[in-house]
């Protein structure tokens, strides 16, 4: 197994556990973890077991991978600085702030013949990879992604910090072009909008709702899928699928046949640095690309920009 040389760009709360995950894998030389708090550098570098920098600059050329963790709005500069200097990027999501940014992030990868792979987690959870020889066509779909208030992460609004999830999901599963989406989404506890709800109809035919809050007493990530023969529950949280098919039709009533499925406790997280560090071993394309990073940002913006709209027209009402 070739020794990868790998740095984390960015060690707050998620970053951190990056750097735990680098430090414990075979094949990897975790060379260093780089953030402006010195303070946080240092304390994470120790636990790793590695060095602390305060200076992207200071890694750059010395890494062959990188996980950038940084606040959204610095994804293309620390994105476009560590491709060019020669490392593959495993970056978080949002790719970036704007598709623009992504299309310049995509060129520059593959001018360097460098991958990017883009953190969207719930592609890794076992409940969502055990389905996938039974998504087929899905006619309609439903999601909900509810979690209470936290701080962090509100430098983006909840369509970019949590809805952006299920939107690749979906556009993962129905792979066809979106024609129409609704949108309206309210600020409650910080400037952003905090709560959101979305219908995306697809050019098949396909409808999406697609509900998230930050704002929630409970948590909640489940997401339904109805198919012409079945009925597919998916609920990230418990890693629990249940499954309800059509096993024969004719006069009467149908005959339906349901399953239930759970599955243990896994570390989506480990497996997407570890998915990652394969496709830079193999020069093979990553399970989430850079292109599916900014499919989902472009369907998060136009998401956005019709919640702006009706916030608008809602006020105006008032």
């Amino acid at each position: 197994m070739s020794q990868l040389r790998a740095a984390v760009i960015g060690v707050g709360y998620l970053g951190r556990f990056h750097a735990q995950k680098y430090a414990g894998l075979e094949g990897v030389d975790l060379v260093g973890v780089v953030d402006t708090d010195e303070a946080r550098a240092r304390a994470v570098a120790e636990e790793c077991g590695t060095r602390p920098f305060s200076r992207l600059a200071d890694v750059l050329g010395k890494v062959d991978v990188v996980s950038v963790v940084v606040p959204t709005e610095y994804h293309f500069p620390v994105g476009k600085a560590c491709l060019e200097a020669g490392a593959h990027v495993l970056m978080e999501k949002p790719v970036t702030q704007t598709v623009e940014e992504a299309e310049n992030l995509i060129r520059i990868g593959n001018e360097r013949g460098r991958l990017i792979q883009v953190g969207h987690l719930e592609r890794f959870n076992p409940a969502f990879l055990a389905v996938q020889d039974v998504l087929h066509d899905p006619m309609f779909v439903e999601s909900h992604r509810l979690a209470p208030f936290k701080p962090r992460g509100t430098d983006v609004n909840v369509v970019l910090d949590l809805m952006i999830h299920d939107i690749d999901i979906i556009l993962d599963m129905v792979k066809n072009d979106i024609v129409d989406i609704r949108a309206a989404g309210f600020p409650v506890l910080t400037g952003e909008v905090d709560i959101a709800h979305a219908r995306l109809e697809f050019a098949n035919g396909c409808i999406a709702n697609v509900t998230a809050s930050r704002v929630s007493q409970m948590a909640m990530r489940r997401i339904r899928v109805f198919q012409h023969d079945s009925y597919l529950a998916i609920d990230y949280h418990t890693r629990k699928v249940s499954h309800v098919r059509r096993v024969s039709s004719g006069e009467g009533m149908p005959k339906l046949e349901a399953e239930e499925r759970e599955f243990p406790q896994s570390d989506p997280l480990l497996e997407e640095i570890k998915a990652f560090l394969e496709s830079v071993r193999r020069g093979v394309p990553p399970p989430v690309t850079a292109e599916d990073g900014k499919r989902a940002l472009e369907i998060a913006l136009r998401v956005n920009r019709e919640m702006e709209a009706a916030i608008k027209r809602f006020r105006e009402a008032r």
